[in-house]
């Protein structure tokens, strides 16, 4: 498996040798930024254009085809279209808050973006308590979007806040939870650890039946926590017009809708990392010859091929159910996938114990 880190290291190396240390990182800092930015908003044309040719699919239809050939260029033609929007300026709201919600919420995701490990030696940040650092920085998102609703001074983006802010603290205990059973299995909370770890078998085949209803309870939790369908009670379009975000327009709006784009990749991006081995290839003990032909795959394709994968099944999710009701989506969480995750850690706790895993 090829390292990335030379390249990095390669790059380090030159700028260091004809600039001083303070500049070498401060290029270093805006290479990287820039970098994820330009990959942030990719990934979140080609998954506005994935979810529409599935929805299509779902539905008997085509889906987009008429801007560029299959459709390719319809997600670059409604960015171009947003970002020519007017911002309206709206009376009668705190014009301070209203303009921070949508920041919150986009810096939120950048951060969560950045711990993601996409190669063999290409993490943006790595260090000891990496998947604590994830799961502090992700929460950030519901405090832009409960300013949003309540900021906007109307009754339904009020509601859509609530009812995500109520949706979204409930379902990060279960995703916690979830990702609490993975980190005692795997002995460390540091995101390359994890990947390590799992060099020989991943961790949804080595971690037995505790690891199997971690990663069930994680896909619809965080279905819930992205407020995507059957969970997206805060933008239910028959009851608030668009939830929390009805009066933003332009690229305020942008901002709110590359989020949940790029929330729907960064929760298949976790999965991804807890659960199938993050970048790591598929490796089955005893099988060398397979093993060595899945190596020669690069380690980018790995992570981005498994993350794509997962976000289809969560796609599928909101084309095939329909709409719980909020009491029906807050009483799964409490009565239901919690209760089953503090068993679940409590199992995994035994079978590490007692070596019953693979």
């Amino acid at each position: 498996m090829y390292d990335l880190s030379l390249i990095t290291d390669w790059i380090h190396n030159l700028l260091s040798s004809f600039m001083p240390g303070w500049l070498t990182t401060t290029v270093e800092c805006v290479l990287i930024g820039v970098g994820l930015l330009l990959v942030y908003a990719l990934l979140a044309l080609f998954y506005i254009y994935f979810e529409r040719k599935v929805c299509a699919a779902f539905q008997c239809r085509l889906g987009p085809n008429r801007v560029g050939p299959w459709g390719l260029l319809q997600s670059f033609a409604d960015m171009f279209k947003m970002l020519i929007k007017e911002l309206i300026t709206l009376k009668h709201i705190d014009r301070f808050l209203f303009a921070l919600a949508p920041y919150l919420v986009i810096i939120a995701s950048m951060l969560s973006f950045a711990v993601l490990p996409w190669g063999n030696g290409l993490q943006v940040l790595d260090f000891n308590i990496g998947i604590f650092f994830l799961l502090a920085v992700s929460s950030i998102g519901v405090l832009g979007i409960l300013l949003a609703g309540w900021s906007s001074n109307n009754k339904f983006t009020l509601i859509g806040a609530l009812r995500s802010g109520a949706q979204m603290v409930s379902y990060e205990l279960s995703i916690g939870l979830s990702v609490l059973t993975m980190v005692a299995y795997a002995g460390t909370m540091s995101v390359t650890g994890i990947v390590a770890a799992q060099e020989d078998l991943w961790f949804i085949f080595s971690g037995h039946v505790p690891a199997i209803i971690a990663f069930v309870i994680y896909l619809i939790a965080g279905t819930a926590e992205t407020n995507r369908g059957p969970f997206d009670l805060p933008e239910a379009e028959s009851e608030l017009t668009a939830g929390y975000h009805t009066e933003y327009s332009g690229i305020h709006f942008g901002f709110f809708y590359l989020a949940e784009y790029l929330n729907l990749f960064i929760v298949s991006g976790v999965a991804t990392l807890l659960f199938f081995g993050g970048w790591m290839p598929l490796h089955i003990p005893g099988w060398d010859g397979f093993n060595e032909v899945m190596n020669y795959i690069p380690s980018v394709v790995w992570f981005v091929g498994k993350a794509i994968a997962l976000s289809f099944i969560i796609i599928w999710f909101k084309w095939t159910f329909p709409r719980l009701r909020i009491d029906q989506l807050l009483t799964l969480e409490w009565k239901y996938l919690l209760p089953i995750n503090l068993f679940n850690l409590v199992l995994m706790v035994l079978v590490i114990v007692f070596g019953w895993h693979f």
